[in-house]
């Protein structure tokens, strides 16, 4: 079945797309825990867990109502220690979003007596705070007109305005915001950035569009919407090993390593030596996993303590209790993979 040709153009009708839109959400806009509040700091938490995760591994794990039980307010996120806070955001991944979100709640009760500023240029002063988020605290917990743009509204507006130019470039960016900025009327500025974004999510899908069925069908461009945006290309997967050990003692402690990278700083996982440390050892089992751009095939060996090969220079190493275990942060892979081995 062919696309519906436009009749309108939602800039040169721009009350009656506003319209259209704000109708159909209403009507049908999702009850997402995040759209029942008003408070800054919830919507901030909500936005910041977004960011790198689906709406629905939120949902399903009330990882948003989750996280606010263990930090309703700004005074307990600031105060947390790290392991409690690398925790608490387990399985999420990018835990440098967490430690901004601390840096920002120790920054507003310092500097803000406590207090959100409502303008998006104050909210971008704030650590890992761009202007997306910014502008979706500014828009949803204050009601403030500023325009915002993710994914979601980047597709629906690539296709709204038939545009076939690369949408990651600086030049190509602002006129996505100007667009979103014009449509954005200078009230009801929450329903509208959220029926833009959730439009985007439920009817104008990177594939397989329900353009029969969309609310703003008479106003959208495109002939093919399945082509746009233009991306750039994906970048390759990269294969890696991981040649990691499980060192039990007999009474039970897990030998662990502490991270220091960038990606995993703070995070707790089962300790890796190189390949040719470990080619006499048991493989008790192997596990796939994959982060960012890489796919991850990890090798789980058996070691005694007195077994055990050195370890790199500046590594970090200690035994854990079983009980230790449940609260120490560590990347998901390898909870899943000592939960199935202990």
């Amino acid at each position: 079945m062919s696309k519906p040709v436009a009749t309108r153009h939602a800039l040169r009708n721009i009350r009656a797309f506003r319209g259209a839109l704000l109708r159909w959400f209403n009507a049908n806009g999702a009850d997402h825990p995040w759209r029942q509040t008003s408070d800054p700091y919830a919507i901030l938490v909500s936005e910041v867990m977004l960011q790198q995760t689906t709406v629905r591994a939120v949902i399903q794990n009330r990882r948003f109502e989750r996280f606010l039980e263990e930090f309703p307010d700004l005074n307990t996120l600031a105060r947390a220690p790290e392991n409690k806070l690398l925790r608490a955001w387990e399985g999420l991944g990018y835990y440098n979003r967490v430690r901004n979100l601390q840096k920002t709640a120790r920054v507003i009760l310092e500097k803000h007596d406590g207090e959100f500023p409502p303008e998006p240029r104050a909210l971008e002063s704030l650590p890992g705070i761009g202007r997306y988020t910014a502008g979706a605290v500014a828009s949803f917990a204050f009601d403030y007109p500023a325009p915002i743009v993710e994914a979601n509204i980047t597709r629906l507006l690539s296709r709204l305005f038939d545009w076939w130019k690369p949408v990651a470039t600086p030049e190509n960016q602002n006129q996505l915001w100007s667009w979103a900025e014009t449509l954005l009327p200078s009230r009801d500025a929450r329903a509208f950035n959220s029926a833009l974004m959730e439009l985007g999510q439920s009817h104008c899908s990177p594939r397989s569009p329900r353009c029969h069925e969309c609310p703003v069908r008479d106003f959208c461009n495109t002939r093919n919407p399945e082509k746009l945006p233009l991306k750039q290309p994906r970048r390759r997967w990269v294969e890696v090993d991981e040649h990691v050990l499980l060192v039990r003692k007999r009474n039970g402690p897990v030998l662990m390593a502490k991270e220091e990278g960038s990606r995993r700083n703070g995070l707790w996982k089962l300790p890796e030596r190189d390949h040719d440390q470990l080619a006499d050892f048991p493989l008790l089992a192997t596990r796939k996993y994959g982060i960012t751009n890489h796919k991850v095939t990890m090798y789980i060996y058996h070691c005694t303590p007195s077994q055990l090969p050195p370890p790199g220079k500046n590594t970090r190493e200690k035994f854990h209790s079983c009980n230790a275990l449940r609260t120490l942060p560590m990347p998901s892979p390898f909870r899943r993979a000592l939960a199935d081995l202990l």
